[in-house]
């Protein structure tokens, strides 16, 4: 008789996931790695019930179900960026639903809600989602939709989503968090009560810096059918090719954040120490207000430094312009570490009253970091912040 043990039932760990991708569409040739399925349409009547690539293809298929076990969700649905996957969400409300948004949030996603669906009459409100106060705010606005980052982008608050949750949960409100900067092995949205977990995959799920897309996980059934409905109407898909590139990259999604998380930690330390920067941010640090909160939600601190500068926007550029290592470019996430501004890149979209009242000035850096060797990266810093104001 077999022992107990062995009828035990093991979940894979994240880089098996991240690796075994199960289906490939290509049984009749052994193929060990997904070929691309370069089609935009099928056969009438096939095994798989594919028709034309807008409403489906298996390259999208192979993708979603590698997301979907690294979310550990029912449901994953892929777009062709992150941005077509905040409209593909927000194109199933209605006229004169609101979405109350945290007041810190990635400078495309407040231009779409602004300048984009506010002309279909979709409302939002923006608030602080770590004021004590927030529970009244959500009773009283009663929302159609509760939109989350954390960390966010670029000032790394970090918001309680298990609280927020807790209480969207009681008015009967679904969540979304933008997981972008954490991905499912740093925290898991779903799993802390969310409703909808959102990533930019053209991000670290990709991390190479050479394809876009986005994914909404889900547990929702009925949510999951809006999705792939939008996916489908609204020509949101991404491409075969960019998503067959997505699944060969989230294989070592790992071991690459592994490394940048390691990278990055050391990084807000060290440059916490040199006397032309400010102040720096870290959601694992010491002085990070969120902290505490960040310890029991996320499984490390991330990969993202954000710091702020002595000195103004002449002084701030001349610092990201001497970094060797450190390219001044937007996106984040990928292999090779970034530098950004976020008051003239990022955000720059964003009104320049409302990124003063967020904290978004000309001092502050972006520095998304990546897998060199971590001495070659403090060096660059140090000979960069040395010259600062020359």
């Amino acid at each position: 008789m077999a022992s107990s043990s062995s009828k035990r039932h093991f979940l894979p760990g994240p880089n098996t996931l991240a690796i075994h991708h199960g289906e490939n569409f290509a049984s009749e040739t052994g193929a060990v790695m997904p070929p691309i399925f370069q089609s935009s349409t099928f056969a009438h009547g096939n095994e798989k019930g594919f028709d034309y690539t807008r409403s489906g293809n298996p390259n999208f298929k192979i993708l979603e179900s590698v997301l979907s076990s690294l979310e550990d969700c029912k449901h994953a649905t892929v777009f062709g960026s992150g941005v077509s996957a905040i409209t593909a969400v927000v194109s199933s409300l209605k006229k004169g639903d609101l979405v109350l948004c945290e007041a810190n949030l990635y400078g495309c996603t407040v231009r779409l809600f602004e300048e984009v669906f506010r002309k279909f009459e979709i409302k939002t409100s923006w608030t602080d989602f770590t004021d004590p106060s927030i529970s009244k705010v959500i009773a009283n606005l009663k929302p159609s939709l509760i939109w989350l980052e954390s960390p966010t982008n670029p000032l790394l608050k970090v918001i309680d989503i298990k609280k927020i949750c807790d209480i969207a949960k009681t008015n009967e409100i679904p969540v979304l968090v933008d997981n972008t900067f954490s991905t499912a092995l740093i925290q898991k949205p779903l799993d802390l009560g969310a409703t909808l977990s959102l990533t930019s995959t053209t991000k670290y799920i990709n991390g190479h810096s050479d394809a876009l897309g986005g994914v909404v996980c889900t547990n929702d059934q009925n949510w999951f059918d809006r999705m792939t409905f939008a996916q489908k109407a609204l020509g949101l898909q991404p491409s075969p090719f960019d998503c067959w590139l997505i699944t060969r990259g989230v294989k070592t999604l790992p071991l690459r954040l592994e490394r940048q998380v390691q990278n990055a930690s050391a990084l807000a330390d060290h440059l916490a120490n040199h006397s032309s920067i400010k102040s720096v941010r870290y959601p694992f640090r010491f002085d990070h207000p969120q902290q505490k909160i960040a310890l029991n939600q996320m499984k490390g601190g991330g990969a993202i430094v954000t710091a702020r500068l002595k000195g103004d926007q002449k002084h701030t550029y001349s610092f990201c312009k001497r970094l060797r290592y450190f390219t001044m470019a937007e996106s984040l996430g990928g292999v090779e570490s970034l530098v950004s501004h976020p008051a003239t890149m990022t955000h720059a979209s964003v009104p320049a009253e409302i990124r003063s009242n967020l904290g978004i000035d000309d001092s502050l850096v972006r520095l998304s970091i990546g897998c060199e060797d971590l001495d070659d990266l403090k060096e660059d810093l140090t000979q960069a912040l040395n010259h600062y104001h020359e």
